[in-house]
């Protein structure tokens, strides 16, 4: 098994070279740069800037070098920590981006862990009960949570919990615990704010695992050994939960490698939507402003969590399903 994972984690490196220089290129394809972005900016307020200092902004910021050039005095700092520097916040990538990716992951992390949760026991039960009232319900849930995107599902939250429930809806702390020292009094608002998120981002996530546990498991009923252990005497329960949901899991496990880039994703739309600080709104803003270091690494660390998020969920598959091995 080390040898498996060794190799699979040395061939990430030229995948990651060949995404980063993709990346990179695509985040310049559009017309100008970060100084047209600046100049489009001071012009929209009235103001304007000489050739001269256009120049010496391009100068300064390294614009005025060729892309090749561009490209390696940003990736060259990566393997010592160095992920370049941001343009528009004039400070290091990684000084911008380390809280808001603490509170992506945290996010991210609940999320998936929300849908196991909910996903498995809904599927087993929608299986095991195929065709009655419940498993219509969770059936019509589950197609209307695979419909609504998470967009929207947080403007609806902004919406209800604001106007017609009273409650916190946006953010991750009240005003005036956003600047307060960590505490009890603190965790608790957090707390009271975390939920939403997570269960917003975990809906498509949780429709789409009860559909294919619940299919997967129906597969499983009519296995042979299944239909074994039954004539042998051994009780329902113990058939489902010890022989069916051990086999019927396991295409849950195989998408996992897809769904932890998922929730990154979701975490910067319900992060612009509702103020949380993901790295989605500092995203959004450096594509505007063409910032493509920062750009980059956050684009950089999407495909990251790609390639981790399948290693890891081919070295759980072979854990759990003792017929899978790795050489």
């Amino acid at each position: 098994m080390l040898p498996y994972i060794v190799k699979r984690v040395l061939g990430m490196i030229p995948s990651l070279i060949i995404i980063s220089f993709i990346t990179f290129i695509v985040i310049q394809l559009p017309p100008g740069d970060f100084v047209t972005s600046v100049q489009s900016q001071v012009a929209s307020s009235g103001g304007g800037m000489d050739a001269a200092t256009v120049e010496a902004l391009r100068v300064r910021y390294g614009l005025d070098q060729p892309k090749v050039v561009q490209y390696w005095r940003w990736i060259k700092g990566f393997p010592t920590g160095d992920f370049g520097y941001s343009l528009e916040w004039s400070a290091p990538v990684w000084d911008v981006i380390a809280n808001r990716m603490g509170w992506t992951l945290l996010l991210s992390g609940l999320a998936l862990v929300f849908m196991w949760v909910v996903s498995i026991p809904i599927g087993v039960y929608s299986a095991t009960h195929q065709y009655s009232f419940g498993d219509n319900v969770f059936s019509f849930l589950g197609f209307l949570g695979l419909s609504i995107p998470d967009f929207l599902l947080s403007l609806i939250w902004l919406v209800v919990g604001t106007l017609v429930l009273g409650i916190p809806s946006y953010g991750l702390f009240s005003p005036e615990m956003a600047d307060a020292p960590w505490g009890l009094a603190k965790f608790v608002d957090l707390l009271k704010h975390l939920w939403a998120p997570v269960v917003i981002m975990g809906v498509i996530g949780t429709a789409e695992l009860i559909r294919i546990m619940r299919g997967s498991l129906l597969d499983v009923l009519n296995q042979q050994y299944v239909t074994t252990a039954r004539a042998k005497g051994l009780q329902e329960k113990k058939v489902i939960k010890k022989y069916a949901v051990r086999m019927a899991i396991n295409p849950l496990i195989s998408v996992l490698g897809m769904q932890i880039p998922k929730m990154i994703s979701s975490s910067i739309i319900v992060g612009l939507v509702l103020s949380i600080p993901t790295v989605g709104p500092i995203f959004l803003r450096a594509l505007t402003t063409q910032d493509m270091y920062l750009a980059g690494v956050i684009l950089l660390f999407m495909a990251v969590m790609l390639l981790v998020s399948n290693l890891l969920a081919d070295l759980v598959l072979a854990w759990i399903d003792p017929r899978i091995r790795y050489e």
